[in-house]
């Protein structure tokens, strides 16, 4: 009995040790527990962002607010990381942006049509 209960204190300790050793290696690379985290979900959600990337064109514009809302979440969580951490996973990043900046500038063109029209408009009634 008493070795059961050793074996268990060995196997927490180690795991406790595995942990602190994880910590101290995020510390050690200049980050926080938390960025380090937030960076592992966004890669998670870099994944799923780089499949709809490929189709963006065929997007809502409410799909679109989202997918540019989401990838300025990722954006902002790899920023605090370095590159070198990521760098397996910089074609992903780079789709991803490729398709933001694309959303962006289709927006910004939506938009200056709009406001074209409506001085237009403005200018006939008058």
């Amino acid at each position: 009995m008493t070795a059961v209960m050793i074996i268990i204190y060995l196997l927490v300790l180690i795991i406790f040790a595995l942990a602190a050793f994880a910590v101290m290696q995020i510390k050690m690379a200049g980050l926080t527990v938390k960025d380090f985290w937030s960076f592992i979900e966004a890669n998670q959600e870099l994944d799923k962002l780089d499949r709809i990337a490929k189709n963006y064109e065929k997007m809502s514009l409410q799909q679109q607010v989202i997918f540019l809302r989401e990838a300025e979440k990722v954006f902002s969580a790899f920023d605090k990381v370095p590159a070198s951490i990521w760098e397996e996973e910089s074609s992903k990043y780079s789709n991803v942006l490729d398709a933001y900046k694309d959303i962006k500038v289709m927006r910004w063109i939506a938009n200056d049509k709009s406001e074209l029209k409506k001085k237009e408009e403005v200018t006939d009634t008058k």
